[in-house]
């Protein structure tokens, strides 16, 4: 199920921070069940996945200890959980609203697409993992009957290319040569065109943000202007990561990096807590 990245679902709360909408209790119950939902779908994929990649997994230094891969259960175990997952799922997604389960099925659809096709064609792959983190914002939002702000938007898919290709650059490099055993689409990206997909996409994050906190509609919504000075720890954020790219071996795992990283933890929790105090 890899609980650790259930952190990833987080994404669903931004609408009830942004949106000002964390005093209507109906509405925090519905963020916090469509939250679960994403937990149970998104683990149901991780099975699913395991199960395509199983073979790949056994070659792979690390992912050869997934219980699939080190034959600690069955796949047809496997496949009636992630059923039953998928089931939960849909359950938790109707109860917070029709457009929550469009947006559930959607994600589990394009993700089964992903493990089956589209995670060998080169750049798509990365579009296609953003595409999920979009996705758990406009369930937050849209889903639930709040504005998504197109500011945030924007940063939010800045932010998952550039965790994208990170990932991807982690790989080419943790990886032996006979990358095409563990990953296919790994032998049609090189270190070079990665930092400069990297470069492109943490510079892209960093001015959209930029320009969200000076954006008149923020300020006409949350009332102040001072959302410019939790840029810096944006900045020294995304910089922390690339620092652990290339010098710590970090970057192919997201969520444990942040858990991991005694910086990111802070600067995120730093950041948080500004965004609150600000707003509130």
């Amino acid at each position: 199920m890899r609980p650790y990245q259930w952190i990833k679902n987080a994404f669903v709360f931004i609408g009830l921070l942004f949106g000002h909408t964390w005093h209507d209790q109906n509405l925090v119950i519905k963020v916090a069940v469509t939250f679960f939902a994403f937990c149970c779908v998104s683990s149901a994929v991780y099975v699913v996945n395991d199960m395509v990649d199983i073979d790949q997994d056994r070659l792979h230094p690390k992912k050869c200890r997934r219980p699939l891969a080190a034959r600690a259960i069955a796949a047809r175990y496997a496949a009636i959980f992630a059923a039953l997952l998928a089931m939960m799922a849909a359950g938790l997604s109707c109860y917070a609203s029709p457009t929550v389960l469009g947006f559930v099925m959607g994600y589990a659809v394009m993700n089964v697409c992903y493990s089956l096709w589209l995670k060998h064609i080169v750049i798509l792959d990365v579009f296609v993992i953003a595409a999920g983190f979009m996705l758990r914002i406009l369930a937050g939002t849209k889903g639930l009957g709040i504005p998504p702000s197109q500011w945030l938007l924007l940063c939010g898919l800045m932010l998952t290319l550039f965790l994208g290709f990170a990932k991807r650059r982690a790989e080419v490099i943790a990886l032996p040569s006979d990358k095409k055993l563990h990953r296919n689409v790994l032998e049609h990206y090189s270190p070079v065109m990665l930092d400069t997909m990297i470069g492109i996409t943490a510079s892209g994050l960093i001015m959209s943000y930029s320009l969200y906190s000076m954006s008149p509609d923020t300020l006409r919504i949350h009332g102040t202007a001072n959302l410019i000075y939790t840029v810096p720890f944006v900045i020294y954020g995304v910089f922390r990561y690339i620092y652990l790219l290339y010098h710590q071996t970090g970057g192919g795992d997201p969520s444990s990096d942040l858990v991991h990283d005694p910086h990111l933890l802070v600067v995120t929790g730093v950041w948080l807590f500004s965004i609150v105090l600000l707003i509130s």
